[in-house]
């Protein structure tokens, strides 16, 4: 308990990383709603259903669809707790740091925020658009906690690069790109099928042509982060920044074979939750590795003040 209470540096750390955890888990709850069916299975918010907060008997949705939506709404109180803890113990770390209380504010408020846009999502019955931000507000959250996770096991000095300047303008481009492409997968999502209730619109686009232009951008991101982790390497860059970049590598290319297979077997829904989760570690890897282009030091301890002699 000491490395928990009172709060230190390492404990700061670990809560920020499970407010990460926490936060890429309900990416997959959530789908896991809409690919079983389950979006409108507590067809009201902040209740269940019209006359209780918990499922109980309904004669338009089964037992099995609202556990599943419900069960999703209990875990955004785990994460609302994380993140929490993660406010709590940046507030009571000593010496306190203002760059972690701001961003561990984040938290808690995005949560929150999170939380109400869920009952738009409900009351505009699943529309692809409130569906499509709900899951970006995550994506969000997640470098929120990426940013805390990472600026706690540093120092209060300025950012110093420890790649070459040109290396860490890539690492940027780099996170605009997947940025971009998870707008174009939950297009693509919000286009084709597993709505999460048989009353939800989708978009009115071509399948085909948003499913070929989301991997028109896959190819651009694994190449801008191959060219990225050939940089580091004929650079000699540290090998924290190359061990990054070689993680994103493979998680991109897996997460490229289950975009394909789950395409020509015609998006089973399995797989349609197994590629959610493989974007949200795609941006995970991708934070990482912009993350460890640069470090900061700590900052040095301030000298004691001269005596000074009082008057006889």
């Amino acid at each position: 308990m000491k490395s928990f209470w009172p709060p230190t540096a390492r404990s700061m750390s670990l809560w920020a990383l499970l407010g990460v955890i926490a936060n890429a888990g309900i990416t997959v709850t959530g789908v896991a709603v809409r690919v079983t069916g389950s979006g409108l299975g507590c067809p009201t918010w902040p209740r269940c259903t019209p006359d209780s907060f918990i499922p109980v008997a309904h004669p338009e949705h089964s037992w099995f669809n609202m556990s599943v939506e419900f069960g999703n709404r209990l875990f955004t109180f785990l994460v609302l707790a994380v993140g929490a803890m993660c406010l709590l113990t940046a507030w009571r770390l000593r010496p306190r740091r203002p760059d972690l209380v701001r961003l561990a504010w984040l938290q808690p408020a995005g949560v929150l925020a999170q939380a109400l846009w869920g009952g738009l999502v409900v009351r505009s019955m699943l529309h692809p658009v409130t569906v499509s931000v709900h899951f970006l507000i995550s994506i969000g959250l997640i470098a929120g906690c990426w940013a805390l996770y990472a600026r706690s096991r540093e120092g209060d000095a300025p950012a110093r690069r420890v790649v070459h300047r040109d290396i860490r303008k890539l690492g940027y481009v780099l996170v605009a790109a997947v940025a971009v492409l998870l707008v174009a997968g939950v297009v693509v999502t919000g286009t084709g099928p597993h709505s999460g209730d048989e009353l939800a619109s989708r978009f009115d686009f071509d399948i085909e042509t948003v499913a070929r232009l989301h991997a028109d951008i896959v190819y651009v991101v694994v190449g801008l982060t191959f060219a990225l982790l050939f940089a580091l390497h004929v650079t000699d860059a540290p090998k924290a920044a190359r061990r990054a970049a070689w993680t994103l590598l493979l998680i991109e290319l897996a997460q490229g074979a289950i975009g394909y297979i789950q395409y020509f077997l015609a998006v089973p829904a399995f797989l349609v939750g197994l590629h959610v989760l493989g974007a949200t570690l795609v941006w995970i890897g991708t934070l990482r590795v912009v993350t460890s282009l640069r470090v900061r030091e700590q900052l040095p301890a301030a000298a004691p003040a001269p005596a000074v002699p009082l008057p006889h």
